[in-house]
């Protein structure tokens, strides 16, 4: 069977009544969710799942994925206006995102925002459908040092890519790594960093870290402003939302380096749409001619990690559903899900459940449509909340965070995290350091202490496992280049401002 009878098949399952109406409420669902912080796919998910065991199981699962990759559209909206990230992924979209709310250009940030998310998912879709069996036999040689080399050249590259001091981004990837290691240590059992607290055995909530940092930081900084503050321009017409000539040019190729970067991450089991979303803008900011706009309302920071986090969030289909590997711990929920209705994952998929499998890839081509349907009208009502005072929207952002953070484990802990982030975030932004690094750590420690504890057991303590395994020797490869590169950079800097500082009298 050709790609186009495969899709055929799947159209035929998909555009049946009860299909397009579960992809419906899947999507919309999804998109309330994003916009919605603290609370991400997989809390909601978790919620809805009971609900779906009297639901035929194409539809369950249709549903349940247009929650998933439906909130990853959401998450930018309100990362944008409000500097506060929906979801894990659109965490790093807060930094230009808000920057051009701040600059009134709100409303193109959340089109571009919404091209590019459809954009991502169209090609990501394509590359399921044309490569799956052979995506998934590729990911399957990724082993512990492949995965520690990959994850070492993106936490090198997160800190050199970073505004300002080369030293300030190397502390914030160091600050994550260590803040990833609270908690139970997996292997040994042994805890790390709790304090005789019950609630940091399970380590530190993302989503609490990341609210704190973006959010609750933001909403200080604000309010220490006072009068200074300077209003978001909040009254936008039509023409205002069509973005320019110069910033659809611009956003091409981000999109599509975005695109295959997403694409490439979903696949590997155990990275996904956040770590996806963090090395696009890496690689965006790497080969700009103008990296130091980025921060401060660059069009390619928002387009490339969009267009990344929703190709990201369909190619993770391709292990958990070809495999029966999850990329993340939403995707293991979604393995749930699909074994509590009677559907076994694996390599055998497509051929014992061929209308299930090409009905769930089709019903992604829909589920995507219906989303730039119901983002694009709605993108005028979203920019409608910045006209709101800010002493009367202030109250409304803490509420939310409250209500999404406490949501996820119903513990009052995690709001004491949030404080404390938010505190910490207030000071980082005095400090001019980014924390964008400092999550990425947090988000790789955990990982990246696991595979570098299994590659050290496999080769019995020898380091050089890291290099005599192609694909790392490849990853170690750019990651040494790249810090070549980077002390090379800095070395040209400071000979520039030192032939470029004036003379001191009496000197020759």
């Amino acid at each position: 069977m050709d790609i186009f009878t495969n899709m055929s098949l799947g159209f035929g399952v998909a555009l049946s009544m009860s299909a397009l109406l579960y992809c419906l409420l899947g999507v919309t669902l999804g998109t309330f969710i994003g916009v919605l912080p603290g609370i991400g796919p997989l809390a909601a998910i978790g919620v809805l799942l009971p609900i779906t065991f009297h639901v035929p199981p194409t539809e369950a699962i249709i549903m349940l994925a247009g929650i998933y990759y439906g909130s990853m559209y959401g998450g930018s909206t309100v990362a944008i206006l409000l500097n506060l990230p929906g979801t894990a992924a659109s965490a790093i979209v807060c930094m230009d995102g808000h920057a051009m709310a701040k600059q009134g250009r709100a409303g193109q940030a959340l089109v571009i925002t919404t091209l590019s998310s459809f954009f991502g998912a169209c090609v990501a879709i394509l590359v399921i459908s044309a490569f799956a069996p052979a995506l998934a036999k590729f990911a399957l040689r990724f082993q512990s040092p492949e995965y520690f080399s990959l994850m070492l050249m993106g936490l090198l590259a997160a800190a050199i890519l970073v505004r300002g001091s080369l030293l300030k981004g190397v502390g914030m990837v160091l600050l994550g790594l260590l803040l990833g290691v609270i908690g139970q240590d997996t292997v040994a059992g042994v805890p790390r960093y709790v304090f005789n607290s019950a609630h940091l055995y399970d380590g530190l909530s993302f989503v609490a870290v990341v609210i704190g940092l973006f959010g609750l930081a933001e909403v200080i900084n604000n309010l220490s402003l006072g009068p200074k503050r300077r209003p978001i321009i909040a009254k936008v017409g039509w023409r205002d939302l069509v973005p320019t000539k110069k910033d659809l040019k611009e956003s091409v190729m981000p999109t599509i380096r975005g695109t295959g970067i997403g694409s490439l991450f979903g696949v590997l089991p155990g990275t996904g749409p956040a770590i996806s979303s963090f090395a696009a803008y890496a690689v965006e900011k790497r080969v700009s001619k103008n990296p130091e706009r980025f921060g401060k309302g660059e069009i390619a920071g928002i387009a490339s990690p969009e267009a990344a986090n929703n190709a990201a969030a369909q190619t993770s289909f391709i292990p958990t559903l070809s495999l029966g590997i999850p990329g993340d711990a939403t995707m293991a929920l979604m393995l749930g899900a699909l074994m509590i209705h009677g559907l076994v994952p694996g390599p055998q998929i497509i051929q014992t459940n061929p209308e299930f499998f090409w009905g769930l890839i089709a019903s992604f081509w829909i589920g995507n449509f219906l989303l730039l349907v119901l983002n694009l009208p709605f993108i005028g009502l979203w920019i409608k909340m910045l006209s709101i005072p800010y002493h009367i929207l202030f109250p409304s952002i803490l509420s939310f965070i409250a209500i999404g953070v406490y949501s996820l484990h119903r513990e009052p802990f995690d709001i004491y995290i949030v404080m404390a982030c938010g505190v910490a975030g207030y000071f980082l932004i005095k400090l001019r350091c980014e924390s964008a690094p400092l999550l990425l750590g947090l988000i790789l420690s955990p990982m990246v202490e696991e595979n570098l504890r299994r590659s050290m057991l496999v080769s019995r303590g020898d380091p050089m496992i890291f290099l005599s395994k192609p694909i790392s020797l490849i990853f170690m490869s750019l990651t040494a280049l790249i810090v070549i590169y980077s002390l090379i950079s800095s070395l040209r800097k400071r000979k520039a401002k030192a032939s470029a500082a004036p003379k001191m009298p009496g000197h020759t």
